[in-house]
């Protein structure tokens, strides 16, 4: 069977959930927890890891499946994966590392690597974009880096670059796919958000109010009180919501509000809604959600290699609008999840062509 292979910039809990998952459902017969145990002929079994970027001390030099429960992640540990031959390299810092997230990780004293070279010699079908919150220049170089390899990209970040028109040209003019920006939950604060407000609009209440907040304890929390790291992010969730209600005339406020270390790798949202229905009657939506986060996008994220791949394997390039509009919470076009959902499935099908 033709594997999926697969490199990741930045092994932090996003990486090591998915580097679990992936070795969790290739060694068990029960698919519960994935929306597709197969896409368009893949398992998640199918997919290789080939090639590893990070700059922290504990993780660099370290086969992947060690680098992966290295702190300062946090997140849970569901599945003990083999030694995978895969060497986590050293990447450039650029503007990796924010104020706060200095204090938790040394730096590796490794040279840095040449990431070209890296991927011209792993051949990689596609690159995740796992680095900090607020890694613009870091983003960016990972994208241009894959460009100039012949690797498609995934932009799990919310740095704009799938969704930014420029980057989506240079794709498409290289022959290579990209999916992005800002990996969404399975289940998650904005998915959630975005499909209450749409149940709403749909039925007939007018929203007035609302707000999201999110709280943590792991490394994206910490770097996020930086404020000028979080411009970006609080746009990327903002829009996803706001692309549900038709009208403006409302108050939105998005945004995680604080990093609480003893939670971990634990995410807690709270929204608010507040609208009026039949006869100006008013209602109020008070919901607290609690999960893991990481392990929260890693079974969508399988989901996003196999599309991604799919569209290697058909010849596709530039921006796949499905699959980053299921995926994704700044996707080049945004729609209600079933809708996303439908879309993507016309596309592994092969009824829609991207």
């Amino acid at each position: 069977m033709v594997k999926i292979k697969v490199a990741i910039a930045g092994v932090g809990n996003c990486a090591s959930a998915l580097v679990q998952g992936v070795y969790y459902y290739s060694h068990k017969n029960d698919y519960t927890g994935l929306a597709y145990p197969e896409l368009g002929g893949y398992y998640p079994s199918d997919i290789e890891f080939v090639a590893a970027f990070d700059v922290n001390k504990k993780k660099v030099g370290k086969d992947l499946s060690e680098a992966i429960f290295a702190e300062p992640n946090n997140t849970i540990k569901f599945f003990e994966p083999p030694r995978i031959g895969v060497r986590v390299e050293r990447g450039p810092v650029l503007d990796g590392i924010g104020k706060y997230l200095s204090s938790k990780i040394e730096l590796s004293e490794e040279k840095e690597c040449n990431v070209e070279d890296v991927l011209r010699e792993s051949k990689p079908d596609l690159l995740i974009n796992y680095l900090p919150v607020g890694s613009e220049q870091g983003s960016r170089f990972y994208a241009q880096s894959s460009l100039n390899s012949g690797v498609a990209f995934v932009n799990a970040m919310p740095t704009f670059i799938a969704s930014d028109a420029s980057w989506q040209k240079k794709f498409e003019d290289a022959g290579l796919p990209i999916a992005g920006d800002d990996i969404m939950s399975q289940l998650g604060a904005t998915v959630l958000h975005k499909t209450l407000a749409k149940l709403l609009v749909d039925r007939g209440v007018k929203i007035d109010e609302s707000y999201q907040i999110n709280i943590g304890g792991d490394t994206d929390f910490l770097n996020m009180l930086e404020q000028k790291r979080l411009v970006s992010k609080r746009e990327s969730k903002t829009s996803a919501v706001k692309a549900m209600i038709p009208y403006d005339e409302f108050g939105l406020r998005i945004g995680p509000s604080d990093y609480v270390p003893f939670l971990n790798n634990e995410k807690i949202c709270y929204i608010f809604i507040k609208g009026r229905y039949f006869g100006g009657t008013p209602l109020s939506i008070n919901l607290k959600l609690s999960v893991v986060d990481s392990p929260n996008s890693a079974g969508v994220m399988i989901d996003v290699i196999r599309a991604v791949k799919i569209a290697k394997d058909r010849g596709i390039s530039g921006p796949l609008i499905s699959v980053s509009a299921y995926a994704f919470k700044h996707p080049p076009i945004q729609m209600p999840y079933d809708v996303a959902k439908r879309h993507l499935e016309a596309f592994v099908e092969g009824k829609e062509e991207r």
